[in-house]
């Protein structure tokens, strides 16, 4: 694993808890070319409002640890 992947991971714990509080959770597929992909699973990956749990969740932890982040992706 990479220094980015580690950091990566590191940001999708400190938001993981607030994910299974709702009975969903977060996996890391991907990172490359400054772009990570994740997987919403659980309530997370039918929510009506996982688009603002990745944006203004996930996206912004992962962005305060590796700035370089351009963008954060659902993927299925």
């Amino acid at each position: 694993m990479t220094m980015s992947e580690t950091k990566i991971q590191e940001a999708l714990e400190s938001v993981r808890p607030f994910l299974k509080q709702d009975g969903g959770d977060v996996e890391f597929v991907a990172y490359e070319n400054n772009i990570v992909k994740l997987r919403l699973l659980g309530a997370c990956s039918t929510c009506s409002i996982s688009h603002l749990t990745m944006k203004a969740g996930i996206e912004e932890s992962i962005k305060k640890l590796l700035p370089e982040v351009e963008s954060v992706l659902a993927i299925e």
